[in-house]
């Protein structure tokens, strides 16, 4: 690609090259006239399409860029076919009052537009359509002025000089114009935005000193088609071309510098400005008494109108503003309603920092004294023979020791949470250690335990080390919750559900209220830490509704299991048979 570039740059130089020659070498004459011409017409198709090619290659808002820069290089491109009709096809010159004109006066103002985007900058809050309105309002400006100040020495009487003395100074109004929002943008930018705006404003530059050195040139009757005045309007010409084959080289990007809401709106600044001062150019028309009464006439009805249309885009444009500004206004309620949500947050998470290290530090402070009481409990029913009711006792102060040291440790688990280490984890081997562990819990108890493995194992990917806290927290917490006076039993299953395997602890009570007794473990303080845990293994845990008036507290654990390699490879392989384990 870069191949063409070069190739398209040397064409264009090229044709520089040969209309410098032919304005040295040849006298004024026809064929150079018609030279001057054509390669200028070429000069502008080939900036033209450099620009669209840039649009092609564009998104977004500088795709809206280079299309205005387009489409002001095609309106100049338009005029400078007209001139080329009348001087090489039909031979004549240019009229002195041309209507072709206001094409040429009318092509800097997508230049402006395409400027006042601010490409170089982030996107701010300033709305699109905003932006659009703005446009138009700046377009209905200029066109406003050049029918104001030109078009009535042209069509309601005519008159050369002044036509083009009018023409001429607001054309100079307008490039000075392009200028400064040029230099604005130059000033405002960095690294290949600042090169880019520094290449239009050089081409803009020269083009400007080119016109004001062929009006001198006409004002003397020295200027023609194809002299040395061209040569500089010809040189700005090709510069349209470089910048739109080059400047994507350099792939200039939106700037990170934040963006001032000033810098956005001095556009609309502008054009509300120019609306709001109709009333000062409808005085002037009337007060003018160097003009004739039907020139002033047309100003004031031309001027009486452009109020009504530059009122009416004004008074759209304010109901987009409103409208704008309360988006804007209730994006920032809710801005500030999430951040006092974040603060609450922030706050309560302090809070519970706090808190997790007072229980790390009691529940240490607690070991010391809760070891002696169990310590103490075992050596009363070792020391001596006690009688039924005594041992009874001793039982229950270390089973409620006991049941404490595991609260204590959950505490501990909870404020100080250990890395996690996943590995395959068996759960059959798995629970039957956590039951092994929880033996001194029930093994005093008139209660029977019962357990419902699978013959294949069950493979579940976690640590652990978390898993068997869970597992033993929970059947300890369903203990706690058991009839203890009559013959109950504590029921230890595990199978698979679907993608997960569910391990279910339970117990047969002869209580009231087996719900409320679930609803008290799920609540206890311990399963804070096992809900953690489950949390970070993708797993749950939860209370089914009890199936039957007799049935006790039941708890459900479900992890993520890990499939066969042949379950994996074969859809259609063969559930897995499920029996029942022995009593423990």
């Amino acid at each position: 690609m870069r191949k063409y570039y070069k190739l398209w740059t040397v064409a264009v130089a090229a044709c520089l090259a040969a209309l410098v020659a032919a304005a040295l070498i040849f006298p004024r004459s026809f064929g150079l006239t018609a030279l001057s011409d054509i390669v200028q017409c070429v000069l502008l198709l080939s900036g033209t399409m450099a620009l669209v090619l840039q649009l092609v290659l564009s998104r977004g808002r500088l795709r809206l860029f280079w299309t205005l820069l387009a489409t002001g290089i095609t309106f100049w491109f338009s005029y400078q076919l007209l001139w080329t009709y009348y001087e090489v096809w039909l031979r004549q010159q240019v009229p002195d009052l041309f209507a072709g004109d206001l094409v040429l006066f009318l092509h800097i103002v997508p230049l402006i537009a395409a400027v006042a985007l601010r490409p170089h900058a982030p996107q701010d809050e300033y709305a699109p359509r905003l932006r659009r309105l703005d446009f138009a309002l700046m377009m209905a400006v200029w066109g406003y002025l050049y029918v104001l100040a030109v078009i009535p020495w042209q069509y309601v009487i005519p008159n050369v000089e002044a036509y083009d003395r009018n023409l001429n100074s607001l054309y100079l109004v307008e490039k000075l114009a392009l200028l400064a929002a040029l230099f604005m943008g130059w000033a405002g930018s960095k690294g290949g935005w600042k090169i880019l705006y520094a290449n239009l404003f050089g081409a803009s530059a020269l083009y400007g000193a080119s016109s004001y050195l062929a009006n001198w040139a006409l004002s003397r009757s020295t200027y023609y088609s194809g002299s040395l005045y061209d040569i500089p309007l010809c040189a700005s010409m090709a510069w349209i071309t470089f910048i739109g084959l080059w400047t994507r080289a350099r792939e200039p990007q939106p700037d990170i510098r934040p963006t001032s809401t000033v810098d956005s709106v001095w556009l609309a600044r502008l054009g509300m400005i120019a609306a709001f001062s109709l009333p000062v150019f409808a005085e002037w028309a009337l007060l003018d008494a160097t003009v004739p009464w039907r020139i002033r006439s047309f100003r004031v009805v031309l001027t009486l109108g452009g109020a009504v249309l530059m009122g009416a885009m004004v008074f759209v444009r304010q109901r987009l503003l409103d409208r704008e500004l309360l988006r804007l206004l209730t994006h920032s309620h809710e801005s500030f309603t999430n951040l006092k949500r974040l603060q609450a947050q922030i706050t309560e998470s302090e809070k519970l920092a706090s808190i997790g290290q007072l229980v790390g530090g009691a529940a240490h402070e607690l070991n010391n004294p809760i070891t002696a009481m169990l310590g103490y409990s075992d050596l009363l029913v070792l020391s001596k023979p006690l009688n039924k009711e005594q041992d009874e006792l001793a039982a229950k102060i270390g089973q409620h020791a006991r049941l404490t040291k595991s609260l204590v440790a959950s505490l501990l688990s909870f404020a100080k949470p250990t890395p996690m280490t996943l590995a395959p984890v068996d759960l059959n081997t798995l629970l039957r250690t956590a039951i092994k562990l929880s033996q001194s819990q029930w093994q005093t108890l008139p209660l029977r335990v019962r357990t419902e493995l699978p013959q294949e194992g069950l493979l579940v990917r976690g640590d652990s080390n978390q898993l068997l806290q869970v597992c033993v927290q929970i059947i300890n917490d369903v203990l706690r919750t058991s009839d203890q006076q009559n013959d109950a039993s504590l029921m230890v299953s595990a199978k698979p559900s679907e993608e997960f395997a569910s391990i279910q602890i339970s117990s047969s009570s002869s209580r009231e209220d087996p719900a409320s007794d679930s609803v008290k473990v799920l609540s206890n303080l311990g399963l804070s830490a096992c809900e953690a845990i489950l949390q970070q293994h993708h797993g749950r845990i939860f209370c089914p509704a009890p199936q039957d008036e007799n049935e006790g507290v039941s708890i459900v654990i479900e992890i993520p299991l890990i499939r066969p390699a042949a379950e994996k490879s074969s859809a259609t392989a063969a559930p897995a048979k499920w029996k029942t384990q022995p009593a423990v």
